[in-house]
């Protein structure tokens, strides 16, 4: 296992849906710290810095549109293999294809409004973190209920 940090965005859909809390609810009931949250309207700049590897592909500019279309809450968890795991929450991008029990197959409608971004590896959260996030914004902290969450 290793102690990573994942960068979750609640997306437009979400909050206009009220889902935000209930999103931050399944983090934390998995047991994963959230060190860092924060609600703002998204620049067309910072949009298109988060989505450059979609750049000039025929859907870039709608993503853009979408992620800048309303106010967004973004946050950092941590935690043993938070990518991976939150991924597996957040469940397929398609939530018809998504799992049951996953954010987006209890809650997604289509390709285009799936409700959450989760960072795709270690090296994505990291730069996707310190893209969102100043350092004074981040408050590392040890889980309270570490030793019933991390086997030895």
């Amino acid at each position: 296992m290793a102690h990573e940090r994942t960068l979750i965005l609640c997306k437009s859909d979400a909050v206009v849906r009220g889902l935000v809390g209930e999103i931050i609810a399944r983090f934390e009931r998995r047991g994963f710290t959230i060190t860092g949250l924060k609600m703002l309207k998204v620049s067309r700049e910072l949009a298109k810095r988060h989505y450059a590897e979609h750049e000039g592909k025929p859907f870039f500019d709608g993503l853009v549109q979408y992620i800048t279309s309303t106010p967004i809450v973004a946050m950092v968890v941590e935690g043993e293999d938070a990518v991976e795991a939150c991924r597996t929450m957040i469940g397929a991008t398609n939530p018809i294809q998504a799992a049951p029990g996953s954010i987006r197959g209890d809650y997604g409608q289509t390709i285009g409004r799936n409700l959450v971004h989760g960072s795709d590896s270690p090296a994505s959260g990291e730069r996707e973190v310190n893209l969102w996030f100043k350092p004074e914004e981040l408050f590392a902290r040890d889980h309270d209920q570490k030793e019933w969450l991390v086997s030895a």
